[in-house]
């Protein structure tokens, strides 16, 4: 059981209030009691090269640039000190804070990834934009580039602002997918969350055109039974898994839906219909194509998602 275990979250921030939301979602889903170690991570953004080059001709250019970097610093100081008090008067014993600002090596989001891997964080959240403007570094670019770099550390988008307690994990039958379940397990054991397994049949529609499709009613029929009892044997093992990490019994359930043309879509409407907050997707899934970062399912869900995190 792996309640017991502390488990190393690591939160970027970046001066904006949508940076912050991670924050209101631990306290969601695991509370200050929860067996946490918490990271607050600043990378200092890079100075424009001209400056750097004109602060080596002139000394009053260099003079300043000593100033906008010691305000940079002290800025991020700032921000960490800020972010830790928000966690500090959740209920977080200071002990479990951590607050890091390091200078920029390589880019925002690759720095972001490498710091994490490196210490081995079992989870990086971070916050993108949803459909509105912000300020920021996180317009969606760096928190993309976040999921797009990292290779072993699990990253958790959180779209919007997350008010239910709820999970959803959509599973296939690849090893993408039962690694999301295996991260699921690992981090909600110890947690009240209730989650749902769910998976969405593909449609015969989804191979061949709709007019076709509809010519064989028979066809999808059987093809529907097949692809059901195909995917049975991965519900019941991502069930066993929750059950092994530590999730009691009354907190799992399984769906099995006929699906539509859009894998996406119907988890989508899972997520809204089941009132679910959080989301647990494998990065490529039974179609995986190499030639791309994510598969086209889970792009998908993260271009369209509201108000929820996605794992």
């Amino acid at each position: 059981m792996n309640e017991t275990v502390q488990k190393m979250i690591v939160i970027p921030l970046d001066g904006s209030d949508n940076a912050l939301k991670p924050l209101n979602y631990l306290d969601l889903v695991f509370g200050p009691k929860h067996n946490l170690k918490i990271t607050l991570l600043y990378v200092l953004p890079r100075l424009p090269p001209i400056l750097v080059e004109e602060s080596q001709k002139s000394d009053e250019t260099l003079r300043q640039l000593k100033n906008l970097e010691g305000r940079n610093v002290e800025m991020a100081q700032n921000l960490l000190t800020a972010g830790k008090k928000r966690l500090i008067v959740m209920g977080f014993a200071e002990k479990t804070l951590e607050a890091v600002s390091k200078k920029i090596e390589i880019g925002i989001a690759r720095d972001i990834v490498n710091w994490s891997e490196r210490k081995q964080a079992d989870a990086v959240i971070i916050s993108t934009r949803g459909r509105g403007k912000l300020a920021g570094f996180f317009l969606g670019e760096t928190a993309n580039k976040v999921l797009e770099y990292s290779r072993s550390c699990p990253v958790w988008m959180i779209k919007g602002t997350v008010k239910e307690k709820h999970a959803v994990l959509a599973i296939d039958n690849s090893k993408n997918s039962l690694r999301a379940v295996d991260h699921a397990g690992f981090m909600l054991s110890g947690t009240d969350m209730k989650v749902t397994i769910f998976h969405s049949k593909r449609d015969l529609k989804r191979f061949l055109p709709q007019e076709l499709a509809d010519e064989f009613p028979e066809l999808q029929k059987f093809w529907q039974r097949k692809a059901g009892k195909v995917i049975l044997p991965f519900i019941q093992k991502a069930k066993d898994m929750l059950l092994e990490a530590g999730l009691g019994e009354g907190q799992i359930t399984t769906k099995l839906v006929d699906g539509s043309r859009s894998a996406a879509a119907d988890i989508l409407d899972e997520m809204k219909s089941s009132k679910a907050g959080s989301l647990f997707i494998g990065l490529h899934g039974y179609s995986s194509v190499k030639d791309f970062t994510m598969g086209s399912v889970t792009r998908k869900v993260l271009n369209q998602a509201e108000d929820m995190a996605v794992c």
